[in-house]
């Protein structure tokens, strides 16, 4: 038998694309692994830079999925998703926004983000645009110009509570403009869009990708608008990981306007076949079973944000408006560093709290921090302890 040499593996490397490298890193995720080293080393780190839920995910999502295991539903599915779990969402979208969907304008998706990233993929050609509010979350742009798009950015600012200026978005349309990334509330500046602003946005015209995953997670009476009903060019978007703490199973959907479910399909069909079985039976559950958990959690977010909104302004960081959606508290801490990754790495190394960097929510927002309230009180009063201790010393 005549033996075949193995190549040598000691010549060079081909290198890795340049739209490889192009990819920035997720700054919130680089302080959170630093942070989890030092955990390695016997280090006590409060984790509140990412939008990690501490609650177990429902009961009943639970048990459903353990059911599907045991039963041996643990197969492809039809792409587009379950139909059971397609109807309770259609079902469960009807209750919140008040408008009747077609099951089959639905594709449940493997987490929110390839949803987005198949929506874009619908909507642009090379050098299309795609508006984005900044401050945003971090991987809007990666994925926009993953699909050969490019964001554009409208500020927003924290002194009028990070809303929207739809005359602002009016001024950024151009003839390559393919849509507008709206999300409400939104990550990471907690900004519930008021109605007469979705509304004036869904009357401009263009497509409106609403990422709604944080819809749900409301405080002081705010009430979220959907442009779903306001317009039919709308790809609203969602899932469990947030709502009901299920960021593990990896279950997001997009409701999309009936000419982009075929392209959505075979998008979904190519890249990802379908989403797991045992989740999207724990997904369904949840939703039709769920509301109460969802419930509990939420009033216990809005307690946690309270501590939390009150510990960061006697910290001396103006806030000059309380976040009044998601789990997340964008503060100016330009006063201890103008470098927000630097100083969340300072943070991190002398206080042992982790926190979002602003640079990673786009330029608008350097010199801030994220603060994370999806963590308990008392790891969220341990945190501000220790930042009373630490940021005197850090003053510009």
């Amino acid at each position: 038998m005549t033996s075949v040499p193995m190549r040598s593996t000691s010549g060079p490397m081909h290198p890795v694309s340049k739209r490889a490298e192009s990819i920035s890193p997720f700054l919130a995720m680089e302080v959170m692994e630093r942070g989890m080293t030092l955990v390695r080393s016997g280090v006590d780190v409060v984790q509140m830079g990412v939008g990690q839920p501490d609650f177990d995910a429902p009961a009943v999502a639970i048990e459903a999925a353990i059911a599907g295991l045991r039963s041996g539903r643990t197969h492809y599915t039809d792409s587009r998703g379950l139909h059971p779990l397609r109807v309770a969402i259609a079902e469960d979208s009807r209750k919140r926004r008040g408008v009747a969907v077609d099951p089959d304008r639905i594709v449940v998706t493997m987490g929110t983000s390839p949803a987005i990233r198949m929506v874009l993929g619908t909507l642009l050609d090379p050098g299309d645009e795609i508006i984005v509010p900044t401050p945003h979350y971090p991987c809007y742009p990666t994925m926009i110009e993953d699909a050969g798009g490019v964001p554009v950015y409208v500020e927003t600012h924290a002194a009028d509570g990070f809303l929207l200026d739809p005359e602002s978005v009016a001024r950024a349309i151009t003839k390559r403009t393919r849509g507008i990334l709206l999300g409400s509330p939104a990550n990471p500046t907690g900004t519930v869009q008021p109605r007469d602003v979705v509304e004036a946005i869904a009357a401009l015209g263009l497509p409106i990708l609403s990422d709604e995953i944080y819809d749900g997670l409301l405080y002081d009476g705010a009430k979220t608008t959907s442009p779903l009903g306001l317009t039919d060019d709308v790809y609203v978007l969602d899932g469990v990981s947030k709502r009901y703490a299920m960021t593990g199973f990896r279950i997001g959907w997009v409701i999309a306007p009936e000419r982009a479910v075929r392209p959505l399909v075979s998008m979904q069909q190519n890249f990802f076949i379908s989403a797991p079985e045992p989740s999207q039976l724990a997904a369904q559950a949840a939703i039709e079973s769920g509301a109460a958990d969802a419930e509990r959690m939420r009033a216990i977010y809005e307690s946690r944000r309270r501590l939390l909104v009150d510990g960061i302004r006697a910290l001396g960081l103006p806030l000059p408006v309380a976040p009044t959606g998601a789990f997340y508290v964008l503060a100016d801490a330009r006063a201890f560093g103008e470098k927000s990754l630097d100083l969340a790495f300072e943070i991190l190394e002398r206080a042992h709290v982790a926190l979002g960097p602003g640079r990673d929510f786009g330029p608008v927002a350097e010199g801030f921090l994220r603060f994370s309230f999806a963590v308990s009180e008392e790891r969220i009063r341990e945190g501000l302890a220790r930042l009373g201790a630490v940021l005197p010393t850090l003053r510009s």
